[in-house]
């Protein structure tokens, strides 16, 4: 396995963690920790830690005992959980690199360590039959990503479509980045306020007001039109707004039966790619730009510049259907 598609529905019960909190102090085995939330083996520096070193709150060491911290922590910034093995040293260099993009991002995901060696209960929860392995961890639900050691360029498309998952379940949190060496405890999170149309669009997503959402959004881009994050939120309030309420069988018999139907075929490419079918849903939109002209076809194009918005300008695949978009154009 090498990458997976983001499925909405992989946010409830992927992987059972349940039996993982104990109480603080306790460890596997029985084993005292400092405070609880430190090491395994109760000694040593979290700074010392293996992919610490340098980032602060941006990396956190995972283990038995302080998990239920860390899943407490993602309810309010995402994280990526990286499963490694002291007894593999590449899959340490592995995680070196996950923690070298982390940087790029500026705080808008936390990274977080776990030494399958030293943790067997996480070992067991997340059923590991080699590492490393890379999840998203999103309101408290793991998210799988990636088996095995990719490189940086393939890690930042999956990032930013884990980020765009978390933003369509009100998750927008940051760490704070700093140069301190040492480990951030995820009970220490402490997340920046937004910008004070970013929380007002927060806030509406909480309560269900997806136009009031929209409309904060569109304020903030419009005082900023460099704003790249209020963009994102329109494009993805905007999808949310658009696959409300439908069905999903009744709009693929209709875009069947109709394969003319500019709104059947844009109905159920929102739908694909709100279930993660991201080609699938650009290939219908690149199909339908071919067969149409005139206002249609500038419809079409216009739709399908949005759901590259929702994905992330740096997808891969989003840079290949702009190249499928531009020989069906011209």
């Amino acid at each position: 396995m090498t990458e997976q598609p983001f499925n909405a529905s992989a946010l409830r019960g992927a992987v059972d963690l349940s039996g993982l909190q104990r109480p603080r102090g306790q460890a596997a085995g029985g084993r005292a920790t400092a405070g609880g939330a430190g090491n395994a083996d109760g000694g040593g520096d979290a700074a010392q830690q293996p992919g610490a070193g340098g980032t602060g709150g941006l990396v956190v060491e995972g283990t038995d005992a302080n998990f239920q911290e860390v899943v407490n922590a993602s309810l309010t910034v995402p994280a990526v959980l990286v499963l490694w093995a002291s007894q593999l040293p590449e899959s340490k260099d592995y995680l070196d690199t996950v923690v070298a993009v982390a940087r790029d991002y500026d705080g808008r995901f936390q990274v977080v360590s776990i030494d399958v060696d030293d943790n067997p209960a996480l070992f067991r929860a997340f059923q590991v039959q080699s590492v490393p392995v890379t999840m998203g961890l999103v309101q408290g639900q793991p998210v799988p990503l990636f088996a095995g050691i990719q490189p940086a360029e393939q890690l930042r498309p999956v990032v930013d479509q884990l980020l765009a998952l978390a933003v369509q379940h009100g998750i927008t949190g940051r760490v704070q980045v700093t140069g301190d060496d040492a480990a951030a405890d995820p009970a220490d999170l402490e997340e920046p306020p937004l910008p004070p149309l970013h929380q007002e669009a927060f806030d509406a997503i909480e309560r269900g007001d997806l136009d009031g959402a929209q409309a904060a959004y569109r304020k903030a881009l419009a005082q900023n039109p460099g704003d790249r994050d209020a963009e994102l939120g329109i494009a993805q309030v905007g999808l949310l707004q658009r696959t409300a309420g439908v069905d999903l069988t009744a709009a693929r018999a209709a875009a069947a039966e109709r394969p003319g139907d500019i709104d059947a075929q844009v109905t159920v490419a929102d739908l694909d790619l709100l279930g993660g079918h991201v080609e699938d849903a650009f290939a219908r939109l690149i199909d339908l730009v071919r067969v149409s002209s005139g206002e249609d076809r500038e419809r079409v194009r216009a739709h399908l510049v949005e759901l590259f918005n929702v994905v992330g300008q740096h997808d891969e695949r989003v840079r290949k259907a702009r190249t499928s978009l531009m020989s069906a154009l011209f």
